[in-house]
């Protein structure tokens, strides 16, 4: 009687189990939402660059403008990743573009890749904030707007990262979700259904990709202050979280730079949550962070 001989174990070597400080030396980043000092998508861009990677950061301040907290200096915005990039000798550089025109998510990967020759990483942190309401007000623009910047340009925006990705060793794509699956967003029934359906479709994108060596995972960052927590709000949500402080945009920043890096080459088609162990009553808060379509 013959037996199969078993498969074999691969261990890493010893100067494989150093870590690099610099695990994304040479790479390239593409993080959307990057327009505000105090927004997910700078403090990603800057965590990026702190690893090594070249960043390329997508930016639209209107959408910021009209918000409450305002637009703020994108070009301030773009030396202070360039400040941690040059560090260790890499570029930074950007664009504007609404990603709610149909052919944005195109022009703004075509340009990265115009900069930088090709972008090994996506990171979609963009979101709408505004335009929404609970289902007795919702409207079929409503409906339409969350849709065509929360969910339609992330989707073209991984289609044409897959596209100019050539089976680069460390592809990475991140989408960033909200908290709608642990709880409800009062109010917010377009934005929660949109962003609900990055959470839904990344197990299947993270399929079609992982043939192309690329792995596709998706963060809810939870409550995260971008500009709209206030006093009042935070008086509430302080017993929900157990370390007494709210999350803050390098939080899960840490989180999607870690996943970017070969380190998390076995983790593909989650979707994780980065809360601080935040624990929701039976008060519903948005979850929402504020970010740049």
């Amino acid at each position: 009687m013959t037996h199969d001989q078993p498969l074999a174990v691969e261990h890493p070597t010893v100067s494989e189990l150093a870590r690099d400080p610099l695990p994304l030396r040479g790479r390239v980043a593409l993080v959307t939402g990057a327009s505000r000092h105090d927004g997910i998508g700078y403090a990603v861009a800057r965590r990026l660059a702190g690893f090594g990677a070249h960043v390329f950061c997508h930016h639209f301040r209107p959408h910021d403008a009209a918000q409450p907290w305002g637009g703020d200096d994108v070009s301030a915005v773009l030396d202070g990743v360039r400040e941690v990039a040059e560090q260790h000798g890499q570029r930074v550089s950007g664009i504007s573009a609404d990603l709610a025109e149909p052919d944005a998510p195109g022009r703004v990967m075509d340009a990265a890749v115009a900069e930088f020759g090709h972008v090994d990483i996506l990171v979609c942190n963009h979101a709408r904030n505004g335009g929404d309401a609970p289902l007795s007000e919702v409207t079929a623009a409503m409906l339409d707007g969350h849709w065509a910047v929360d969910a339609r340009s992330a989707l073209l925006l991984a289609q044409a990262f897959a596209a100019q990705h050539d089976g680069r060793t460390g592809g990475r794509l991140v989408f960033l979700t909200s908290g709608q699956r642990q709880g409800p967003l009062a109010g917010e029934i377009c934005y929660a259904a949109a962003k609900g359906a990055l959470a839904e479709i990344t197990l299947t994108v993270a399929e079609e990709l992982a043939d192309r060596e690329v792995t596709v995972n998706t963060v809810n960052p939870g409550p995260v202050q971008t500009g709209y927590l206030t006093t009042e709000m935070w008086q509430r949500l302080r017993p929900m979280f157990p370390a007494g402080r709210y999350g803050f945009p390098d939080d899960p920043a840490r989180l999607i730079a870690w996943l970017s890096t070969d380190e998390a080459r076995w983790i593909t088609g989650q979707v994780i949550n980065t809360e601080g162990g935040f624990a929701r009553w039976r008060d519903s808060v948005p979850a929402s962070p504020p970010a740049s379509s």
